[in-house]
């Protein structure tokens, strides 16, 4: 550790292995799976105890109202679990932020339910790198920077929602509220084996039409029905020729249909956007809405439009730039190469840019595999990760900005 001043070392000191490996391997074999409202809690629970080694309070915030559309085209509402929060020192003048998420993408039903050791320091079991490794190198980063006198006049907060891999639907209000007038932020999705880091990202949004036509006898009568299925298949088809530089359309799935005797009279397409910048955004939508007007007419039926641009995309931006810069020089001082590419994957760094607060989202373990049975934890990167996170943030509060 180079070019680092005594307090800086001191506190990086504190960071140790042992205690973060047992922190992941105690969160990960709870089930957190987005729609494991028991799982949820019971992770939420053992967060909030574990993050009560800081000086501040914490709540567990309930989830906004969320609406769905079921297979039938019914629209109701699905719930979430709560959303931990942290907050330290909230009239300091210096504000930071701090995310994560304690939700994986496999339900309670999912057979990758066990952790397993794939070599000497690799780790493989559900949320290791993502993200439950990410939130212990977190709080190792904050508890560690507590002991350091420049902190104290830093303040912060964390938030750990419980739906970020289904879009962040009942916790983007509060993500929004809680990045106001905030300095900067780190959010600890994994970094790529390598460790680098992901740097501007895409937006994206998901969308479900409903389509509602007219039944009627596939071959007594069918010029009087009006076949739903037939305007989703059209209007996926048309969504789908919008693909261009910059923005790439997924029809994803039709869902409805009826017998083979009847004409169908309901369908729902599921489609997902991801538009590289924000002019593309308005320009997807506006098309997005006027294509599905002329399917309405030229089909005869009626559509309902539900979804949105929930991720914002997320470019580098100066105040971005600055703060890369920050985490490379830090990353340098304590010898490693830090580097960061484009990616097509959206999390909450791309809500919290939105705000127009300078975010790196990956801040947490090395790891790989993610959204598989195969994802693993490099666990060296505990320590690695967790000591680079202090230095940056212990920088910040020495300089009172970016």
């Amino acid at each position: 550790m180079q070019n680092l001043a005594f307090t800086e070392r001191a506190a990086l000191e504190r960071i140790t292995h042992d205690p973060m490996l047992s922190q992941v391997q105690q969160w990960a074999a709870v089930n957190s799976g987005s729609g494991n409202l028991a799982g949820l809690k019971a992770t939420a629970d053992m967060l909030a105890d574990a993050f009560a080694i800081l000086p501040g309070t914490i709540e567990l915030r309930e989830p906004v109202p969320v609406e769905k559309v079921r297979a039938d085209g019914v629209v109701e509402n699905v719930e979430h679990g709560r959303h931990l929060v942290v907050t330290v020192r909230p009239d300091a003048a210096v504000q930071l932020l701090f995310t994560g998420h304690m939700d994986t993408v496999f339900p309670a039903d999912h057979s990758f339910q066990e952790q397993r050791w794939l070599e000497d320091g690799v780790l493989n079991g559900p949320g290791v790198a993502d993200m439950k490794g990410g939130i212990a190198v977190m709080l190792a980063a904050l508890a560690a920077a507590e002991t350091a006198p420049e902190f104290a006049n830093v303040g912060y907060q964390v938030m750990i929602n419980s739906d970020e891999e289904v879009g962040s639907p009942s916790s983007a209000p509060l993500i929004a509220a809680l990045a106001k007038g905030k300095t900067a932020a780190l959010t600890y999705e994994p970094a790529l084996p390598d460790g680098t880091l992901a740097g501007e990202r895409g937006g994206s949004g998901n969308f479900s039409i409903i389509f509602t036509g007219k039944s009627a006898h596939a071959g007594r009568n069918p010029q009087d029905g009006r076949n739903a299925l037939l305007a989703a298949a059209d209007l996926a088809l048309r969504l789908k020729a919008l693909t261009r530089p910059g923005l790439n359309v997924n029809p994803a799935r039709i869902e409805g249909g009826s017998p083979n005797n009847v004409v169908p009279d309901h369908a729902i397409l599921r489609v997902n956007f991801r538009p590289m910048t924000p002019q593309i955004v308005e320009e997807t939508d506006q098309a997005l809405r006027t294509l599905i007007a002329d399917v309405e007419r030229e089909h005869d039926v009626h559509a309902h439009l539900h979804g949105s641009f929930g991720r914002p995309p997320k470019p580098i931006d100066a105040g971005a730039a600055k703060l890369f810069d920050l985490v490379k020089q830090c990353g340098a001082d304590l010898g490693l190469a830090i580097a960061w590419k484009a990616s097509g994957g959206v999390c909450d760094g791309n809500n919290i840019a939105a705000c127009g607060i300078p975010v790196i989202d990956t801040m947490g373990v090395r790891g790989g595999a993610i959204h598989s049975a195969d994802e693993f934890l490099i666990t060296e990167s505990l320590v690695e990760r967790a000591r680079l996170s202090a230095l940056t943030i212990l920088r910040i509060a020495k300089k009172g900005a970016l």
